[in-house]
């Protein structure tokens, strides 16, 4: 039962969190994405992944972190958006990684369309006192793409072999 408590609520938590965080301090801890992949650890063990299959999980976060390192070094998105998607790659493996991806660029684009369309604008007077969201409105500052990631995320998450396993029926007493 804790097994399948850990499976619902981990992977979404973490990720929710790094959202969050990177939405109002416009920075993502490094503390977030090791206690991803801790948690991958654990729960595969736990769960009875195979290290082979272990492997494979842990070539898709590798795979992930060389590319996001790349965008890093030209300045596109952050370093804690490039942890966290390597973390996040590491739970989806390359089963999901397409869709995780394919969902992030879509998430993203939205989302740089949205607050660069916002900071066309004044910030209203009520919000103006908020140091996230003169930070967030700001236009030499970035976009929280760790919003877009932990979106993406929490899209392709419940497709996965970790909620699959999940027995909801045990969970809810029936």
């Amino acid at each position: 039962m804790v097994l399948d408590i850990l499976r619902l609520l981990l992977f979404p938590t973490l990720v929710a969190f790094a959202a969050a965080s990177d939405l109002v301090t416009m920075t993502i801890s490094n503390r977030v994405s090791l206690l991803l992949a801790a948690g991958f650890i654990v729960l595969a063990l736990a769960g009875g992944m195979g290290l082979t299959q272990m492997a494979w999980h842990a070539a898709a976060g590798i795979a992930v972190l060389t590319g996001a390192f790349a965008l890093f070094a030209l300045g596109w998105i952050g370093g804690g958006d490039a942890k966290l998607a390597a973390a996040t790659a590491l739970w989806l493996g390359f089963d999901h990684l397409l869709n995780y991806l394919l969902y992030a660029s879509l998430f993203g684009g939205a989302l740089t369309v949205f607050i660069i369309s916002l900071r066309v604008w004044p910030l209203p007077a009520a919000l103006g006192s908020q140091a996230w969201l003169q930070r967030l409105h700001d236009k030499t500052s970035g976009i929280p793409y760790g919003v877009a990631l932990a979106a993406a995320a929490l899209m392709v998450y419940p497709n996965t072999p970790w909620m699959k396993a999940v027995d909801l029926a045990r969970l809810s007493g029936g």
